[in-house]
């Protein structure tokens, strides 16, 4: 089987006589390995009564790259309503300089703004100190001590930009490519192009914390990918997937028998018509199964050292006097777990993770509500890379740390007043990411904003050129992972993107 055997052109499609193009690229991309999965599974005695193998394909058996991958899975870790970049990663000495400063009306003219009145704005710098860490010298706030310590494995950007200046459209942008809905998520397109290596979990799991974000689900849909690719929603305490346990009184003997009754139905009507998605719900029912044992084994932190459960800070208390917009029940001790849970999950072969930690849409009130989610997030994402890094897992897992945009240099004024505020508005022009392992350089500081950190102006990263990068580390293309839907061949990367080599080790 080769990896451009799996996802056809159109010309290599046509060439297949007798075959309706659904059937084509189903049977193709994934029957050799289905059979061999499905064999696996029997002679283990795992899938004794489950799903008949010899006719229908499993949407998440694990595929060949285009070429030799350094990454396998990836914890992108969201960020949602747009963390102050100034604030956080891009030291502006100037900005503080001219602090309470209005700027020329000739770089206002053709601005956006969601809500700050141009004719009253005034510049504003950060309050925060930031030092310079580890070998590399790579400048961070104060606000972010614990990454400050793992520094040289570190890949931080400051010059991505993005077209949109509204939350849920960006937030669309960063997970699908567009900032559109009805498309795929990165969890998605992953796990279309490369499957999955686990067979008891989901091969894309989305886990929350604090308030949630404005996008909700949409960020992490199959959109017109079948829908055993979007992401499974877990929680951390209590029943991992809701409704996921049998009601009381239902022996398990029971729903086998149940599924079974499904399974022949969906099979036959399968044969009829060859629908994906008549696959894909087969395939969410057995994994249901046999999630049933390995989604309560997963949350459970019994296994894990005090000296672990400590590094992540999953006891931690909540700080006094501080929090609002992210703060929503015990978050730093969820968000924590959370982190905790990725790590477990990357062991067991989940493709890609996505923890969504909201919300960082700080309009005001940033002396109280940014040191409050920097702390919530500070230690558990240092933790979770040198986690990853002492088990020999950091080489192949990416973590990313980034949000939909950035935060004004201007202070907001919506009350219309000339005076300094507490908060920042939307900044689609530039902002920061983290990023980590899967074969990307660690101790990096890549691109530069101007001396306001208002544009990027050096070494400019669009959203696309991300994504391109970033799959590039899986061993895909993101020319070649395309699907072809209404007549067009779509890609995570949309009309754009390119690899970034500087970022690759």
């Amino acid at each position: 089987m080769t990896r451009n055997s799996r996802i056809a052109t159109p010309s290599e499609t046509q060439q297949v006589a007798g075959h309706q193009r659904r059937e084509f690229l189903n049977t193709t991309a994934s029957g050799i390995g289905m059979a061999a999965l499905g064999a696996m599974l029997t002679d283990d005695g795992v899938m004794q009564r489950t799903m008949a193998t010899e006719n229908l394909v499993n949407p998440l058996a694990p595929r060949e790259p285009h070429f030799e991958p350094q990454a396998k899975s990836c914890i992108f870790i969201f960020m949602a309503g747009a963390p102050s970049h100034l604030d956080l990663f891009d030291n502006k000495p100037v900005l503080k300089e001219r602090h309470g400063e209005p700027l020329p009306d000739s770089m206002l003219e053709k601005v956006r703004f969601a809500f700050i009145k141009k004719d009253k704005a005034l510049l504003q710098g950060s309050p925060y100190q930031f030092a310079k860490h580890g070998e590399s010298g790579m400048e961070l706030s104060e606000l972010l001590p614990n990454l400050g310590g793992v520094a040289d494995d570190l890949l931080l950007v400051r010059s991505l930009h993005t077209e949109q200046f509204n939350h849920h459209p960006g937030q669309l942008m960063m997970q699908c490519g567009r900032g559109t809905f009805g498309l795929p998520t990165m969890g998605s397109w992953l796990t279309y192009g490369l499957g999955s290596e686990t067979q008891n979990l989901p091969g894309y799991v989305v886990l929350n914390s604090g308030r949630g974000s404005s996008g909700g689900a949409t960020l992490w849909q199959s959109g017109f990918l079948p829908s055993t690719h979007a992401g499974v929603l877990f929680r951390n305490q209590g029943e991992p997937v809701l409704n996921l346990a049998n009601p009381a009184g239902i022996p398990m003997e029971l729903q086998r028998e149940g599924l079974d009754a499904l399974r022949d139905v969906n099979k036959s009507r399968y044969a009829e018509v060859k629908d994906p998605e008549i696959a894909a719900r087969i395939a969410s029912y057995e994994l249901a199964y046999r999630m049933q044992t390995a989604a309560p084994e997963l949350i459970d932190l019994s296994d894990e050292s005090k000296t672990t459960l400590d590094a992540y800070g999953v006891d931690r208390d909540e700080p006094k006097d501080l929090g609002g917009r992210g703060k929503q029940g015990d978050t730093y001790r969820s968000f924590a777990k959370n982190c905790l849970l990725a790590r477990r999950m990357v062991e067991r072969g989940v493709r890609f993770v996505n923890i969504i930690y909201a919300s960082w849409d700080h309009h005001s009130n940033i002396p109280k509500e940014l040191p409050y989610n920097a702390g919530c997030v500070d230690q558990p994402i240092a933790a979770l890379i040198s986690d990853l890094k002492q088990r020999g897992m950091l080489d192949s897992t990416m973590v990313v740390w980034g949000s939909e945009f950035g935060r004004t240099p201007l202070g907001e004024n919506r009350n219309g007043k000339r005076e300094v505020g507490t908060g920042r508005d939307h900044h689609p022009y530039s902002f920061s990411m983290l990023m980590s392992g899967g074969g990307l350089k660690g101790g990096l500081t890549y691109g530069a904003t101007d001396e306001i950190g208002w544009h990027a102006t050096q070494d400019r990263v669009h959203v696309n050129d991300l994504h391109a990068t970033m799959l590039h580390q899986f061993g895909l293309d993101h020319l070649k992972l395309t699907h072809r839907f209404q007549g067009r061949d779509y890609r995570l990367t949309d009309v754009g993107g390119r690899v970034i080599p500087e970022w690759i080790s």
